[in-house]
């Protein structure tokens, strides 16, 4: 084998041992996260196996909310690492390009630690949101909606919001790794941070009111958390992805609004 035609496979070797470090240690954090989540709807709630329910006082206090911050933010990796994956890969493949090209760039840690640092400050919110609601009697037990309007205006805004131009927006963003880079790349340890943290403010511009629709179903509620999951993956991977956000949304302000009228009745 001449010179010539070693070095690209040397290459093509490097890339291919890269992207499978890189996705093992992807699949490694998603099935640490999912386990976490799996072990506490087994543990803390033996009546209800589809969901959990919190240990919350009535009167919710400081060190609750420091408990529900964690709780969030290993739920949103567990939910969004699986979709963000094929971003991530690439990004690990352009910049290992690079470095052998000797322009420094920085490793995938370094752009997933921005994609999550954003999803870690919604986290935040949301931990907050569930403990005012607490507080507020909003929420059952099971941390699921106590009340009809609630759940159905939750479901009405999620719908509402996939059919808006900035869902859609974001969407593309999410949907088109390679374009991204194109538009948005950045050398260094710091570009690539700040890559990962407008990645991730598209990707929670996408998903924040489907994630919403946890206050309907109940937080840690497993089967939904994964068909929440579920849709996120395919929502963003999907051809022809207008029209099933399109659907999606249509769906759920019907739910919405059924639920509403019939709560009102």
């Amino acid at each position: 084998m001449s010179s010539a035609t070693a070095g690209p496979d040397l290459i093509d070797q490097i890339l291919r041992r890269d992207r499978l470090v890189v996705a093992g240690g992807l699949a490694f954090l998603a099935a640490l996260a999912w386990g976490y989540i799996i072990h506490m709807s087994r543990t803390m709630s033996p009546v209800m196996p589809a969901g959990m329910a919190m240990p919350m006082a009535a009167e919710p206090d400081g060190p609750q909310l420091l408990w529900l911050v964690p709780m969030w933010v290993v739920m949103m990796v567990a939910m969004m690492i699986p979709s963000a994956a094929p971003m991530i890969l690439l990004f690990a493949g352009v910049a290992r390009q690079r470095r052998i090209r000797n322009v420094p760039s920085a490793s995938a840690a370094v752009f997933t630690l921005g994609y999550l640092l954003v999803w870690a400050l919604y986290a935040t919110i949301a931990a907050v949101a569930q403990w005012e609601l607490h507080r507020l009697a909003l929420l059952s037990p099971a941390m699921a909606a106590a009340s009809p309007l609630l759940a159905g205006g939750l479901l009405l805004l999620a719908g509402i919001y996939q059919w808006l131009p900035l869902k859609g927006a974001c969407l593309s963003h999410c949907r088109s790794p390679l374009g991204f880079f194109t538009d948005h790349w950045r050398e260094g340890r710091w570009g690539a941070l700040l890559m990962g943290v407008e990645h991730g403010t598209y990707c929670v511009g996408c998903c924040w009111a489907l994630m919403a629709l946890l206050f309907v179903v109940g937080m840690m509620n497993l089967l939904w958390v994964v068909l929440i999951a579920a849709f996120v993956l395919v929502e963003k991977l999907l051809a022809r992805g207008r029209l099933f956000w399109r659907i999606s949304g249509g769906m759920l302000i019907a739910c919405g609004l059924w639920m509403i009228v019939t709560g009102l009745g």
